[in-house]
């Protein structure tokens, strides 16, 4: 008789299952929820993505997985024009379903297990230790590298700018992690997410040639276009980098059936093509940044990091579940801190994705 147990007790508690007492009280408010808990893009896709996404609507065939040439080809050129990365292989771009899909399966399509070290930021987006659960390796949370003293990781997670704190890493900081993985032989897999919206610091690609001398062996960065081109329900992003890396990835997801729909694929190429949208939607961003900071500061938190990205990692210098209560009273729910690890236990994620509406509403209350 098997002795096979659910694969979900792997797994901790879903976090935002934590939270739904606080999330029933903020919305008994009479004036309703002011939601900042989740990053969930809520202004209108750009009808030229939408456009594009029709244009191809009653094609029949199956998408390829390796991504149309088109796709691939404006990646490369939105890469370079955006954020100045050169030297990338159109061969070496794979769209995926949503960079979470990406984060949670890739220790296990790179074939790690119960003998690799997973490492991993102190305070980080949680599917990054959920990919490792899923693939059995050892984990570690480490922000420096001496923490990891002899180890020899199999893979290393850099997010910057960073999910939930909005700390920015520097070209310096950049370049030895490059150096330390490749002497003892590790991947480092860069989470770029948020490299569109820095704020008060610049943020910059594994893959700039400032980084890694244009040299992007053992490199791969994700991207994905949720945030400034809010096609979170499209389910769209990529992963680019070391081109031996990705044509093993490309050949494990040919087998298992992970492609992106044709549709999705020609709203990317929309999307990548075009940055009259990302512009517009960055500038939104950061007006209801610069609000709600203001806000949350005269109302007694103090914003750490913060410095590019979607959130604002503030603190009371409480327990964050005390904080996620009293503001669930006022009606604004938010995500605690210790959804990303335990040294995020005094903190609250509070998102900008909200509209202008329920901005100046959660103003509103926080001075109250």
């Amino acid at each position: 008789m098997s002795t096979r147990g659910p694969v979900s007790s792997l797994l901790p508690d879903f976090p935002w299952d934590t939270i739904a007492a606080a999330k029933a009280r903020a919305a008994a408010h009479p004036d309703g929820i002011v939601d900042l808990s989740v990053g969930t893009p809520v202004d209108p896709v750009d009808p030229l993505i939408r456009a594009a996404l029709a244009s191809v609507s009653e094609v029949p065939g199956y998408p390829q997985t390796h991504g149309t040439p088109e796709l691939r080809a404006a990646t490369v050129d939105a890469l370079k024009r955006r954020y100045g990365i050169t030297g990338i292989d159109p061969a070496a771009v794979l769209p995926v379903i949503g960079t979470k899909e990406l984060i949670a399966g890739l220790p296990r399509l790179l074939g790690l297990g119960a003998d690799d070290l997973v490492v991993i930021p102190e305070v980080a987006y949680p599917t990054y230790e959920v990919g490792a659960l899923l693939a059995g390796t050892r984990i570690l949370r480490a922000d420096g590298l001496t923490r990891l003293g002899p180890e020899r990781p199999a893979l290393i997670y850099l997010n910057s700018p960073s999910n939930p704190t909005g700390r920015v890493l520097g070209v310096e900081h950049l370049r030895k992690v490059v150096e330390f993985a490749r002497e003892r032989g590790a991947i480092v897999a860069s989470d770029e997410c948020y490299l569109g919206l820095a704020w008060d610091e610049p943020a910059v690609s594994l893959l700039d040639p400032a980084v890694c001398d244009g040299d992007h062996t053992g490199l791969l960065a994700i991207h994905s276009l949720s945030k400034t081109s809010n096609l979170a329900s499209y389910r769209a992003g990529f992963l680019t980098g070391d081109p031996a890396l990705v044509r093993e990835l490309l050949e494990v997801r040919k087998h298992s059936g992970l492609i992106v729909p044709l549709p999705v694929q020609a709203a990317m190429t929309a999307a990548l093509g075009d940055d009259a949208h990302e512009h517009q939607q960055r500038e939104r961003y950061r007006r209801r940044r610069e609000i709600l900071r203001n806000a949350l500061e005269q109302a007694g938190f103090r914003i750490d990091d913060s410095h590019a990205g979607l959130y604002l990692w503030s603190t009371r210098g409480e327990n964050a579940r005390v904080t996620l209560d009293e503001l669930a009273e006022r009606g604004i729910l938010a995500a605690p801190g210790d959804f990303y690890g335990p040294t995020g236990t005094q903190h609250v994620r509070i998102a900008l994705t909200a509209t202008d509406e329920r901005i100046a509403a959660a103003v509103q209350r926080l001075a109250a």
